[in-house]
């Protein structure tokens, strides 16, 4: 809701004073990768094409539903840039509910917190023909302003650890003010613990170029396995490293802000992120 990569949102708000209707710029984005074909969907949909509730939230076709106990998650989406139907359900099974939640930048505009840190899923798509299930992580990102008012980049990473608990490093340079580092280890019950950042590595960087680097015990550099999306402002990426004692896999994430909002960048936009009504 009100996706931060939106550029017809952020033409919105240039056009009218920096402000814009959030319901109007809804967006649910598919990442498949792997052997049965990788997908990709992100089409944006305008507040008549949404509804929402306490327990449901519908964006043109494709809709969640939360009954208490597991958040089903209904797909019906096209993949671009080559029109695929991307068909299936996604069912979250938290295993504990998180309330934490930290600001990320130093004016307390821009928040972040995992609302089920350890989860299990089950995926079952139609198109493309694949399933499994498995461990599971969500969270919940918001912001008083537009993300480039608040940052120049950041690294943010999660890894499962070996007794189900889940570690997040979110590694952030703030526009304005000093970095922050956020380290955080998540149990199944919802309870939290910070722990000390390691050092940080520098990672080879995207093939857009996009400077990674991720947290790890001292003598224990992180290793890249696989980039899974690299595009000129953002790079998904598969890791191993080393945290809180724990030779582990983390999913990563880096994201250039100043690229982000770069004039070709906001016109390639609309090829990854099309618009219907």
């Amino acid at each position: 809701m009100g996706s931060v990569f939106s550029p017809y949102y952020a033409l919105a708000r240039e056009f009218n004073g920096g402000v814009a209707d959030a319901d109007n710029f809804c967006a649910i984005n598919v990442a498949l990768y792997g052997k049965a074909g990788r997908r990709w969907t992100m089409t944006e949909r305008g507040r008549s094409q949404v509804e929402r509730s306490a327990t449901h939230y519908r964006i043109g076709p494709s809709s969640l539903h939360w009954d208490g106990q597991a958040l089903t998650i209904d797909i019906d989406e096209i993949n671009v840039p080559i029109p695929m139907r991307v068909r299936g359900r996604v069912t979250v099974r938290p295993q504990g509910l998180c309330s934490f939640v930290t600001a990320l930048d130093n004016e307390g505009r821009h928040r972040w917190g995992p609302i089920a840190p350890c989860s299990r899923v089950e995926v079952e798509f139609e198109r493309p023909h694949i399933r499994w299930s498995g461990h599971a992580y969500m969270d919940s990102n918001e912001g008083d302003e537009p993300v480039e008012r608040g940052f120049k980049d950041w690294d943010w990473a999660r890894a499962e650890m070996a007794n189900g608990d889940t570690a997040v490093v979110y590694d952030v340079r703030p526009l304005h003010g000093p970095g922050r580092v956020v380290a955080q280890r998540f149990s199944p019950n919802g309870e939290t613990t910070a722990f000390e950042a390691p050092p940080r590595y520098q990672l080879p960087a995207s093939g857009w170029r996009i400077q990674r680097a991720m947290c790890s015990e001292a003598g224990s550099a992180p290793q890249l396995i696989s980039t899974l999306e690299d595009t000129p402002f953002y790079a998904r990426s598969l890791l191993r490293t080393r945290l809180l004692g724990e030779d582990v896999t983390a999913v990563h994430e880096s994201l250039d802000v100043p690229r982000l909002v770069s004039l070709p960048v906001r016109l390639m936009l609309p090829w990854r992120m099309p618009r219907r009504g």
